[in-house]
């Protein structure tokens, strides 16, 4: 298989359906950043010691290739892979797992304290650029709405990861910052 196909060559790509689209259609910008969005985690995952939170982002980047396929397929009946209720309620029991284990905080950590949490918050902005741009797809469109919610989820997920990983012995008193 070539990886060139030069199709491409004049600014329009296909989805998965076959239809032909401009590659800055609001449908090729939201899978795109979702795709951005899983090569993030990939980096996060290289920077993580623990084997679990591993895995976990692991599982999450093959959810991810299901809500590429939703935004990828203009016909949704040829949809084949769909994001289901179970999906979401998974994201959620992470969140509250990770939060759990992060433990109380007593003042606000600085974004990136450790090089997991640095690549998680950044994979965290992705997260919500993608949000934001299905958001834009399904003002003119049809978007299942799994999709959304499962992607507003993850960036509270991506957020608890951040939150796990951060070194908590750099704190900052925002009061006292804010008074400087």
């Amino acid at each position: 298989m070539e990886i060139y196909t030069k199709t491409g060559d004049k600014g329009k790509t296909s989805l998965y359906d076959e239809v032909r689209v401009a590659k800055d259609d609001a449908r090729v910008e939201s899978y795109g950043t979702v795709d951005e969005l899983g090569a993030a985690l990939g980096v996060c995952r290289n920077y993580i010691d623990d084997e679990e939170l591993k895995e976990e982002i692991m599982r999450i980047q093959n959810k991810l290739f299901v809500v590429c396929e939703n935004l990828a397929t203009a016909d949704k009946d040829k949809v084949k892979h769909f994001i289901v209720e179970e999906d979401i309620h998974y994201l959620e029991e992470l969140v509250d797992k990770y939060m759990e284990k992060a433990g109380e905080f007593t003042g606000f950590v600085i974004q990136g304290t450790s090089k997991s949490a640095a690549f998680l918050h950044l994979a965290r902005t992705i997260c919500r650029r993608a949000e934001r741009r299905i958001v834009t797809l399904a003002g003119q469109t049809y978007v299942d709405p799994h999709v959304n919610k499962f992607v507003n989820r993850l960036a509270d997920t991506i957020y608890a990861f951040a939150r796990y990983c951060e070194d908590t012995t750099i704190m900052v008193d925002f009061e006292a910052e804010l008074n400087k």
